[in-house]
């Protein structure tokens, strides 16, 4: 997925890619390469077990890895109300609307 935020009116565009075409991602592969390296013949036993090797990745490109453990509790399968759900500005793009989309905060 890519995000670009509009700085003036600080909207986010969501740029999905379609189910199983991951592959279709060069960048992912060059580097998902080189952290299989970083963490090759290590148990992935805690999750700092897991961050730290992902975290030093570096590509002979000079391409870094970032990563980091996020601790907080999502709620899972939260509902908005209709109205709240309403209120969001979500424009769907011409190509792909079910992938893309922008999303623009309330201007009033």
């Amino acid at each position: 997925m890519g995000l670009r935020a509009c700085r003036k009116i600080k909207c986010i565009t969501a740029l999905h890619f379609p189910p199983g075409t991951s592959k279709w991602n060069k960048i992912e592969h060059r580097l998902f390469s080189f952290i299989s390296m970083n963490w090759r013949g290590k148990p992935l036993v805690t999750y700092e077990v897991i961050v730290q090797p992902v975290r030093s990745t570096k590509t002979n490109a000079g391409l870094k890895a970032f990563a980091m453990l996020d601790k907080k509790h999502y709620e899972k399968g939260k509902k908005f109300p209709d109205e709240q759900m309403a209120s969001v500005h979500i424009r769907k793009h011409a190509l792909h609307p079910a992938w893309n989309h922008t999303i623009a905060p309330n201007i009033n």
